[in-house]
C-alpha cells in the first residue's frame, strides 16, 4: 500500500466513509454525502499536493538537468573540462541535492496520516498531544492545581446503553434492520445484581421478518443472562438461527463473506451483530472545538515533527526550502481537511445543543383540584379507571353508605368520595385537557412539580431560560462508575468518560441556582476524587463539604475492609452565612421546657407564659399569651375539648416562662416531648438545634429504607432496586431548602426519591416546596411518575397497596423531550437546485465543501418554520418502544420554554390557542397560536379586537403570533406593546448554544 493509499483509507476512516452500509445516525447523513466527500476527498484535495510541489522550483528535477545538460555542453564546445567548471559543479551539486517530487509526495502524504491516525479512534478525537514516543503534554495555564483527563474538551453524548435503531444497506437498496425488543433496563442508576449482566440474544419467539420488499427485521432481547454466557457466543448462536430462518432471496447479500485476518470466515451479518452488541462502539463524543484543536495540534506536530532543524545542513539551502516546502503543503492541506472534519464535528454538536422539541405534555392532577363538571367524563373514562385500579388498588375500597364502592364503570359519587385520586390527562382527549387547563388563572402557580422524561442534558438545556436562578436546592444520585455497573465508556477512558459526563451537567445545572442556593452529589468512594476536583475547579466560590454517611451498616466487603459508607457532597456559597440551617439532634439528657430561677419568671418576659395543648399524647395547638389578670389554675387544666392546656407553672405554683417566646415555639415544637401519665403533663426538650456533623449514621439512611414499600407494584412484585433511603434525602432537603416556594431539582431521578421526599416534607411541615425531576431512563413510566402519584394519593404504603386513603392536594406536569437520536433520524440533507445550477468556481465550491456543505442542505429538516402554518399538526418522527412512529409534538409548550415563559393561563378561543405569562424580563406576554389555513390575518384582527387586548392599561408589553400579520396597526395612542414573529423567536431560542 503506497503512502497516498494510507492517507486516503485514514481519511476514509475519520470521516467515517467506511461505514458505508450503516443506515441509522450519522452515519445514515454523512451517506447522503458519501460519493461527494469521497470525490473531493480523492479527485479534489489531495492531489492539491501535487500543484503544491509543481508550483516550487525545489521539484523541479527537471528543469536542472535540463540546465546542466545545457552547461555540459557548451562547456565541451568550447573544450573546457565541464567538471572543472564553477556552473556545472553548482548544477551538479544541486541535481544530487534536489528532492524526487514522488519522495516528496510520500513523505507529505504520510506525515498527513500519521497526523489525522493519531488522534483519531473508533469515531472520535481523543485530546492527547504526543510530545514524543509513550510521552503526552496536558495544556497548562499556570494554574496551583490542574484537573485534566482525555476526554475533557468533549461532550460525551452516549444516551443509551444500546442502539435502539441499529440497521445497515445491502445491494438494491434493501434494509437489515435489529429491532430490540421490550426488555427489562437496570432499574438503579448505578448498581448492576451482582455477576448477572444483561446480554443481547436473538429472540427465541420470533426472530427474523420480512417487511414489504424491502427490509428484512431481526429481533433480540437483552436481559439478565443466568448462564453468563459470553456476548461472542451469543452472537453466534444468533448468525445460526438467521441462517436457518433467513428466506432464500436475502441470502447471499446477509451471509456475504468479510474476512478479517484474524476470521477468514467472517460474513456480512458476523460484522454488524458485533458492532450492534458491542454497545461501546457508536456516538460517545462531540468535541467542543475540534478545529482549533487540530489546528493546534497540527501547529506542534509540525515544530516538533516537520521541522527537524538539527538534521538540516546549514550550507546546503535546497534543504531548508525542501523543509519550508513540506510545511506549507502540511499547512494548506491539513488545514483544508481540519476545516472540513470541523465543519462535521460543530454539525453535530450544533445537533446536539438545539433545544429539543417537547413531543408530549400531559399533567396529572387530583380530583379536588378538578371542578365537578368534568367528573362525569372522568368516570367513564375506562383508561384512567384501570390506572387506578393498578396503582391505588381501588377495587379494594369496601362500599358504605357514605363512600360508594368501586364498580364499572366509576360512579360521581365514588369520585367525590375519593378527592386524592390523581388524574392523568394522557387518558383524555386534547380537547378535554385544553378545557380543564383553561379552569386554571395560574396555571404554574398551581403546579407542585414537573418530571421531564429526557436525557438530562439535554432536559437542563430546555429548562434554562425559565429557571435560571430560580433553583434552591438540586440533590444528585448520579451512576457510581462502579466496577459491577460502570458507565458506558470506550476503549480504556472509563474515567475520563465519567468525568466528561459529569462535568457539563453539574456546570449546566449551576446556572440554575438562586444565589443563595445548595447542590448535594451523592458518590461513593469510586469518583469521590474525581468529582471533588471538578468542583473545585468549577465552584471556586462554593464551599465543599464531604458529609460521610452510614447507608450500609452490614457493609459490602473490599478486598482489605468492609465499606459501610458513601457520600454526600455539599456545595454552598462562599460569601454568604447560615446557607445551612442548624439540624435537630437529640439530647444526651432532655431538659425540661420550663424555664427556672430568678430570671425566668413570667414579668420578665410576657411573650414566653401561654398555654401548650396537649391531646391524645400530642402537641396539637398553641394558645395566646393570657392578660394580665389571668392566672391558671395549674400547670396542667383540662378543657371541654378534651385538651389539656400546659403552662409554665413549676411545682410550687409560681408562674415561669417557656424556653421559646409565642413567635418561635411554632417552628420548635419538632424539639418537644410530652412526658407524664393520667393527665399530668409536661414538657421537654428532646432535641437541640445544631450545626449539623460531617458523619451521618443510623438505620434511616440505610439503602432503600422507608419508601421501598411503594417500589413494589399491587401484585407485589418489586420494581426498583436500591433507591436512595428517602431519610437521607429528607434530611439534604431540609437543611438546604425552607419549606415555603423553593425549587428541587434533581436531574438524577432514577426511581424519583427527592419528589417522594419533598412531596412528604411538605405534608409534615406545611411546606409549599417544588420538585423538578430529570429521567430519561425507560423506568420513567414505570418506576418514577407511578411513584410520585402513589405517594400524592396515600401517605402510607404496605406491600404495594395503600393504608388509608389520606393525600395531599397535588398538580404535576410532566414532559417528554425528543432525544438526540430522534434529531438524527428526522435530518435529510438536500442540494439547493440553485446551488447546483449556479456553476461556483474551483475556489467557491471547495469554500462551499469545506464549511457550508451540511448547515445549508440541512436547513428546515431540523426547524421547518413553514409548517407552523398549523403548529398543532407538526410531526416528528420519535421513537417509541424501539420503533420510529410519526408523532405530533407540542410546538406551544416548546416555545414557552424557549422565552422562559411563567405560564398564567393556556386556552384554546375561538380557534385560536392563547397563553398569558411573564418572562423573565418582568414583561407581561402574550402569545397568540393559529391554524393559518383557518385563520386569516383578518380573522386575527377580529378576534384580538373581539378579546379586548391592549385597549385598556397596557395590558400586555410583548405579543407572539404565528404568521405574518399587522397587529402592530391596532395599537391606539401611546401603546408600546411590541409584535413578535413566533417563527423568529422560535428559530433564536432553538439554536442558542445557552
Amino acid at each position: 500500500m503506497t503512502n497516498y493509499d494510507k492517507l486516503i483509507a485514514v481519511l476514509e476512516e475519520v470521516f467515517q466513509l467506511n461505514q458505508a452500509d450503516l443506515d441509522f445516525g450519522i452515519y445514515r447523513i454523512l451517506n447522503q454525502k458519501r460519493e461527494e466527500i469521497t470525490d473531493f476527498l480523492r479527485n479534489k484535495l489531495v492531489p492539491q499536493v501535487k500543484d503544491i510541489i509543481a508550483q516550487s522550483n525545489i521539484g523541479n528535477v527537471h528543469q536542472i538537468k535540463k540546465e546542466l545538460d545545457e552547461a555540459i555542453a557548451q562547456a565541451k564546445a568550447l573544450g573546457a573540462d565541464p567538471d572543472q567548471l564553477p556552473r556545472v559543479q553548482e548544477l551538479q551539486e544541486q541535481y544530487g541535492a534536489a528532492p524526487s517530487p514522488q519522495a516528496l509526495e510520500n513523505e507529505i502524504f504520510s506525515h498527513l496520516s500519521a497526523f489525522f491516525k493519531r488522534y483519531y479512534k473508533d469515531g472520535d478525537f481523543i485530546s492527547m498531544r504526543r510530545y514524543k514516543k509513550d510521552v503526552y503534554a496536558i495544556p497548562y495555564e499556570g494554574e496551583e492545581v490542574k484537573l485534566y483527563w482525555a476526554n475533557h474538551d468533549q461532550y460525551y453524548i452516549k444516551t443509551s446503553e444500546h442502539l435502539k435503531n441499529y440497521a445497515f444497506k445491502l445491494k438494491e437498496g434493501r434494509t437489515v434492520r435489529f429491532e430490540l425488543l421490550e426488555a427489562s433496563t437496570e432499574k438503579d442508576n448505578r448498581k448492576e445484581e451482582s455477576g448477572k449482566e444483561r446480554r443481547f440474544r436473538i429472540s427465541t419467539e420470533k426472530p427474523l421478518e420480512v417487511v414489504g420488499d424491502n427490509t428484512l427485521l431481526i429481533y433480540f432481547t437483552y436481559e439478565i443472562d443466568e448462564q453468563k454466557t459470553k456476548q461472542d457466543k451469543l452472537n453466534e448462536q444468533a448468525a445460526e438461527v438467521v441462517k436457518q430462518h433467513l428466506p432464500g432471496d436475502w441470502a447471499a447479500d446477509v451471509q456475504a463473506k468479510m474476512p478479517t485476518e484474524k476470521n477468514k470466515n467472517r460474513t456480512l451479518l458476523d460484522k454488524h451483530l458485533k458492532d450492534f452488541t458491542a454497545r461501546n462502539t457508536f456516538d460517545y463524543f462531540i468535541h467542543k472545538d475540534l478545529g482549533g484543536f487540530l489546528s493546534r495540534e497540527l501547529d506542534f506536530y509540525i515544530k516538533n515533527e516537520v521541522l527537524q532543524l538539527d538534521d538540516v545542513n546549514p550550507h546546503a539551502p535546497q534543504d531548508f526550502r525542501k523543509q519550508l516546502l513540506k510545511v506549507q503543503a502540511l499547512r494548506e492541506i491539513g488545514g483544508k481537511i481540519i476545516t472540513f472534519l470541523a465543519q462535521l464535528e460543530n454539525f453535530q454538536k450544533k445537533l446536539w445543543l438545539k433545544k429539543k422539541f417537547v413531543v408530549d405534555t400531559q399533567y396529572c392532577i387530583t380530583l379536588d383540584r378538578i371542578p365537578e363538571e368534568f367528573y362525569p367524563d372522568i368516570a367513564a373514562n375506562d383508561a384512567q379507571r384501570e390506572e387506578w385500579v393498578r396503582l391505588f388498588a381501588i377495587d379494594e375500597i369496601e362500599a358504605d353508605l357514605t363512600q360508594p364502592g368501586y364498580s364499572e364503570p366509576l360512579s360521581v359519587e365514588f369520585l367525590k368520595a375519593q378527592p386524592f385520586l390523581v388524574l392523568d390527562t394522557a387518558f383524555f382527549s386534547e380537547d378535554f385537557k385544553l378545557k380543564l387547563l383553561a379552569a386554571f388563572d395560574n396555571l404554574d402557580d398551581s403546579l407542585d412539580g414537573l418530571l421531564v422524561n429526557s436525557e438530562n442534558f439535554q432536559a437542563l438545556n430546555l429548562l434554562y431560560r425559565k429557571f435560571k436562578k430560580r433553583i434552591k436546592y438540586i440533590y444528585i444520585d448520579p451512576p457510581y462508575n462502579t466496577n459491577s455497573a460502570p458507565i458506558l465508556y470506550k476503549n480504556d477512558y472509563k474515567y475520563s468518560s465519567w468525568a466528561s459526563l459529569m462535568y457539563d451537567r453539574v456546570l449546566t445545572a449551576k446556572s440554575l441556582l438562586t444565589n443563595d442556593g445548595v447542590k448535594t452529589i451523592a458518590i461513593d468512594d469510586t469518583e469521590i476524587t474525581d468529582i471533588s476536583k471538578i468542583l473545585e475547579q468549577e465552584f471556586e466560590e462554593y464551599r465543599i463539604t464531604r458529609i460521610t454517611v452510614v447507608h450500609n451498616p452490614k457493609g459490602s466487603i473490599t478486598k482489605d475492609f468492609n465499606r459501610v459508607h458513601e457520600y454526600a457532597i455539599f456545595l454552598t456559597p462562599e460569601n454568604q452565612k447560615n446557607i445551612i440551617f442548624r439540624a435537630l439532634e437529640e439530647n444526651d439528657k432532655p431538659r425540661k421546657m420550663r424555664r427556672w430561677g430568678e430570671n425566668s419568671l413570667r414579668t420578665d418576659r410576657r411573650l414566653s407564659f401561654y398555654p401548650i395543648y396537649v391531646k391524645g399524647g400530642k402537641i396539637v395547638r398553641v394558645g395566646d399569651v393570657p392578660e394580665d389578670n389571668y392566672h391558671p389554675k395549674g400547670r396542667n387544666e383540662k378543657i371541654d375539648s378534651g385538651e389539656i392546656a400546659i403552662w409554665p407553672i413549676d411545682q410550687n405554683g409560681i408562674e415561669r416562662r417557656w424556653n421559646f417566646g409565642l413567635d418561635s415555639i411554632t417552628s420548635n415544637l419538632d424539639r418537644i416531648t410530652i412526658l407524664g401519665v393520667d393527665d399530668t403533663y409536661d414538657l421537654f426538650l428532646t432535641h437541640e438545634k445544631t450545626v449539623p456533623k460531617t458523619v451521618w449514621t443510623g438505620g434511616q439512611y440505610d439503602a432503600g429504607s422507608y419508601g421501598n414499600t411503594l417500589l413494589i407494584n399491587v401484585i407485589g412484585e418489586k420494581i426498583f432496586d436500591f433507591p436512595k433511603s428517602i431519610n437521607l434525602v429528607k434530611r439534604c432537603i431540609k437543611l438546604s431548602a425552607r419549606k415555603k416556594n423553593n425549587y428541587i431539582l434533581d436531574y438524577f431521578a432514577g426511581s424519583g426519591t427527592t419528589g417522594h421526599a419533598v412531596i412528604n416534607l411538605n405534608r409534615e411541615d406545611g411546606g409549599s416546596r417544588k420538585y423538578i425531576l430529570v429521567e430519561m431512563g425507560q423506568y420513567f413510566d414505570t418506576v418514577t411518575k407511578p411513584r410520585i402519584q402513589k405517594v400524592i394519593y396515600s401517605a402510607e404504603w404496605k406491600d404495594g397497596k395503600p393504608v388509608g386513603r389520606q393525600g395531599s392536594s397535588h398538580a404535576f406536569k410532566y414532559l417528554r423531550l425528543e432525544s438526540y437520536e430522534d434529531v438524527l433520524n428526522n435530518l435529510q440533507l438536500k442540494a439547493k437546485d440553485d446551488q447546483q445550477q449556479l456553476g461556483l468556481n474551483d475556489r467557491f465550491q471547495e469554500d462551499y465543501m469545506l464549511s457550508y456543505l451540511l448547515d445549508v442542505e440541512s436547513k428546515g429538516s431540523l426547524l421547518n418554520v413553514g409548517h407552523f402554518e398549523n403548529p398543532f399538526d407538526y410531526k416528528l418522527n420519535i421513537i417509541k418502544d424501539n420503533e420510529q412512529v410519526p408523532t405530533k409534538v407540542d410546538l406551544v409548550e416548546t416555545f414557552n420554554y424557549l422565552i422562559g415563559l411563567q405560564i398564567y393561563t393556556t386556552e384554546r378561543i375561538r380557534g385560536f390557542h392563547v397563553v398569558t405569562g411573564e418572562n423573565r424580563s418582568g414583561e407581561r406576554i402574550l402569545v397568540i397560536w393559529r391554524n393559518l389555513q383557518e385563520k386569516n390575518n383578518a380573522d386575527l384582527n377580529t378576534f384580538f379586537e373581539k378579546q379586548q387586548y391592549n385597549t385598556r392599561d397596557q395590558e400586555f408589553d410583548r405579543i407572539y403570533v404565528n404568521g405574518d400579520n399587522n397587529l402592530e396597526n391596532l395599537k391606539i395612542g401611546d401603546e408600546k406593546w411590541k409584535v413578535v414573529l413566533i417563527e423568529e423567536a422560535f428559530l433564536q431560542g432553538m439554536f442558542s448554544e445557552k
